[in-house]
């Protein structure tokens, strides 16, 4: 942990960067009054070894939280008590010491895969400590204790759900004896949950649906859960319950998706749509009226704010694309392109926007805010393809260009909550280099997606049938209409968060042809869905 150790700095890390939205993929898609008759107080110690000087050192982790004893399917299960405590051993502490830092402000982000029946999803903890630093001692090892609210997940098919525990990040921001940042003024620790654990991380098994009955003798049991910390697989739901969809129980891979494709709407088969009670919760995503050439998808990942050195999360949002027509292109280096404009926009419950998503920095490099926002779409979204044809090696192209105004809900710095009325929001879009301007003139956001379509097998990269990455640069502008009670928070705002060299990095999924009479088998849901819920990615 000494200072001149740049891989103890390295934003990418930081937990404040991603602890935006705890549960990316498992967002409550019910909300429920009903409480759980019984509760299950868990605490499970786990061994990490963690990236500190002069190489990785084991850590004791312990995990507390109280979870239901059982739930219904669609009731939302809400851990309470969620608590993190890392001993940092005494080497650990003598590095600390060594940069004169005498207090720290640990944050944690605790990353968790959260499975049910063949379905798995990541989703992340995150804790904060204590209002007032903690002392860190002369010698000897230090406790830092985080807790955190863990929002909802609900199940909505019957079959134990597990949570374990996988990944841990650590943000310190170090203070000194006379109240100033140390310098550094945070570090930050990257660390893996040590093979040897006991458990393998399991830290709770929560059945969902009702009490198993008897079942005949030698008949498996349709609800087979493991104690909480032991270990134990849990076993999927079987038989099938009736009444419950039939659809595959996870999703395809990219490339077993792509496999044969050529980036064109996907081919009508005889196969079934897959069920939404078989993939992650996600907002709904329904097209109205839609036509031959409409699809739909999920996309989500992650954008920096580079003055915060940090990353905000961007949840699951659905987007309604409008396919154009393809156009042959053959310009004068005789080459030939196959070109294609489609337009397309963000929805939300009926608005053009985003889910609302909170994301959580050190405001000046020692204040914990944390901001509720949504981008809302402020114009045309376009998505302009083009194809290089070269039998058999197809080279394709994709921009994605949307206007998006940053709109800023809630803001709470060190737990305090500050009023930033209903109008805070950046003075114009979000805008990025843009290689074509006199064509898309104005400011927004542009995202490239390259891929490659070699015919006969797999789609590699971005094609927008198939999905996969979107990257770009962004500028944030600066900030207007924030404040309430006549007062001004737009230079606070702008000063903290506004700037250029924004690194956005987006993952779309599988797109559902809304209008194919029969879909592909794992594009979409039985109500015309997209039936792949990505996962984001750095």
């Amino acid at each position: 942990m000494r200072g001149h150790r740049p891989a103890l700095r390295t934003p990418r890390v930081r937990t404040r960067g991603a602890a935006i939205a705890a549960f990316v993929a498992l967002a409550p898609l019910i909300p429920s009054a009903a409480a759980a008759v019984g509760a299950q107080e868990i605490t499970v110690k786990l061994p990490y070894d963690c990236a500190l000087p002069p190489g990785p050192q084991r850590v004791a982790v312990r995990v507390a939280a109280t979870f239901p004893d059982r739930v219904a399917a669609g009731e939302a299960i809400r851990p309470t008590g969620v608590t993190t405590t890392v001993e940092l051993p005494a080497g650990a502490v003598s590095d600390l010491t060594a940069l004169k830092a005498t207090t720290v402000v640990p944050e944690t982000g605790l990353a968790l895969d959260v499975a049910q029946r063949g379905a798995k999803a990541q989703a992340l903890w995150r804790g904060t400590g204590p209002a007032r630093p903690v002392a860190v001692p002369a010698e000897g090892s230090l406790t830092l204790r985080t807790t955190g609210d863990a929002p909802a997940v609900t199940a909505v098919v019957n079959g134990d759900l597990t949570l374990t525990a996988t990944d841990l990040g650590v943000d310190l921001a170090l203070g000194t004896a006379d109240g100033a940042p140390a310098t550094p003024a945070s570090l930050s620790l990257t660390c893996t949950l040590a093979k040897d654990a006991d458990g393998h991380g399991l830290l709770a098994t929560v059945p969902v649906g009702p009490s198993a009955t008897p079942a005949p003798s030698g008949s498996p049991s349709p609800s087979d859960s493991a104690a909480p910390g032991s270990g134990r697989p849990t076993a999927p739901a079987s038989p099938t319950a009736p009444g419950t969809p039939k659809g595959p129980t996870t999703p395809a891979t990219p490339t077993e998706r792509a496999k044969g494709r050529t980036g064109h709407a996907p081919k009508v088969g005889d196969a079934r749509a897959g069920s939404s009670a078989d993939r992650p919760p996600a907002p709904p995503c329904v097209k109205k009226n839609p036509t031959d050439k409409s699809l739909n998808a999920y996309i989500t990942g992650y954008a920096n704010v580079r003055k915060l050195s940090g990353a905000s999360l961007i949840p699951v949002s659905c987007v309604q694309i409008e396919q154009g027509d393809p156009e042959i292109a053959f310009p004068p280096d005789g080459s030939i392109h196959l070109l294609q404009k489609s337009d397309a926009y963000l929805d939300y419950q009926g608005r053009k926007q985003t889910p609302p998503f909170k994301s959580t920095f050190l405001t000046f490099g020692f204040a914990p805010t944390t901001a509720t926002m949504v981008l809302e779409q402020a114009g045309p979204m376009t998505v302009a393809s083009d194809v290089l044809l070269v039998f058999p090696d197809n080279i394709a192209e994709t921009y994605v260009r949307a206007p998006l105004v940053l709109r800023v809900l809630d803001v709470e710095v060190n737990g305090t909550r500050l009023d930033v009325g209903p109008s805070c929001r950046t003075q114009t879009p979000l805008s990025s280099p843009e290689p074509d301007p006199a064509t898309y003139p104005g400011p927004h956001l542009v995202m490239l997606g390259k891929g490659q379509l070699i015919n006969g097998t797999d789609a590699t990269g971005y094609v927008l049938t198939s999905g996969g990455p979107l990257t770009g640069e962004v500028t944030i502008p600066a900030f207007t209409g924030c404040g309430a009670g006549g007062e001004d928070l737009d230079r606070l705002l702008t000063a903290s968060i506004s700037g250029p060299g924004n690194y956005v990095k987006q993952i779309q999924g599988q797109t559902c042809a809304v209008g194919v009479e029969v879909p592909t088998e794992g594009q979409c849901t039985e109500d015309r869905q997209p039936y792949v819920v990505p996962k984001p990615e750095r």
